[in-house]
């Protein structure tokens, strides 16, 4: 099933994401959303994507339902977002020589994370990482590019058997 956010600007992180009949309020990049994603840019990618996998703190939440794979994050998880590395783009174990973002966060926004598939068929270096679906922080502040929902809004999407999303250009 495929989901779709919707955004009223290129700019601002204000947007929406239809799933099925629900309208949910959604948080995307500080920069807004683009058709020209780069690596650090603060922006979300434009276009359709699969949703690849989901990763949660067993911790701290229970495992959701959902149709994708699953699996539990453990302290020495991470993302690589080197450009100039093997593993960009690239699920990691930590510890890793280049940079990257660590997985086990002590906020709460990675308690659930949903990997988008962008730019990982091929991967192009500087194209942007680690775009993810995840959870929001409270005061609801924009993202560095992923797509942020309440935790209960992202475990409906889960729920409802959604394996894409498109990401529409305003208008």
């Amino acid at each position: 099933m495929m989901i779709h956010l919707l955004s009223p600007s290129y700019s601002g992180s204000d947007a929406q994401l239809h799933c099925g009949h629900k309208v949910m309020s959604a948080v995307i990049g500080r920069n807004g959303l683009t058709a020209q994603k780069h690596e650090g840019d603060h922006a979300t990618p434009i276009g359709i994507f699969p949703l690849r996998k989901v990763y949660y703190r067993a911790d701290r939440i229970e495992k959701p339902q959902t149709i994708l794979p699953v699996e539990p994050l453990s302290r020495n998880d991470g993302w690589c977002d080197d450009q100039h590395n093997s593993d960009y783009n690239r699920f990691i174990k930590l510890p890793h020589p280049a940079r990257h973002e660590q997985l086990w966060r002590e906020d709460n926004v990675y308690n659930l994370i949903v990997v988008m598939g962008y730019n990982d068929s091929p991967i192009v270096p500087g194209r942007g990482s680690a775009i993810f679906m995840h959870l929001q922080r409270p005061d609801r502040t924009p993202t560095e590019g992923c797509l942020a929902l309440s935790e209960s809004d992202l475990r409906a999407v889960l729920s409802a058997g959604a394996d894409a999303v498109q990401v529409h250009a305003p208008g």
